[in-house]
């Protein structure tokens, strides 16, 4: 049994599939980082000065002046600009998948469109067909 985990284990297919999981949590940190830090305080200003992680509706009724100021206080809140924040970090994630996959589906369509180079014969068939050449003339 140990011996079947350990070939299942270095399977190139497992081994590429850490790699991806590992580049993808990276990747995924730095989509992020571009939302929260850049793109949403952008997006803010031009909508009049509103910082999205700061939106959010009081459960309790009461009125706060941040999102954090709620939260110290015990409140319920609804942080739906966390979401906003939260759906725009997906879809650049999406669409940057998108993107990679159509680029590797374009490549294979490549390689399967070019054709494959002749195979040499060996040399009893190339042989043969001097052979047979002969008996011709």
């Amino acid at each position: 049994m140990i011996q079947e985990f350990k070939e299942f284990a270095m399977r190139g297919n497992v081994i590429d599939l850490a790699v991806g999981i590992i580049i993808g949590g990276a990747f995924g940190k730095i989509v992020t980082s571009m939302v929260n830090d850049m793109l949403m305080p952008l997006i803010g200003l031009i909508m009049g000065k509103i910082s999205f992680a700061n939106l959010f509706v009081a459960l309790d009724g009461k009125g706060y002046p941040s999102l954090a100021a709620a939260k110290e206080a015990g409140a319920a809140v609804i942080p739906y600009g966390l979401f906003v924040n939260s759906v725009i970090d997906f879809v650049i994630v999406a669409f940057c998948l998108f993107v990679i996959i159509k680029v590797i589906n374009q490549l294979k369509r490549k390689e399967e469109a070019a054709p494959a180079p002749a195979a040499e014969p060996p040399a009893e068939v190339k042989l043969l067909t001097e052979i047979r050449d002969l008996l011709r003339k």
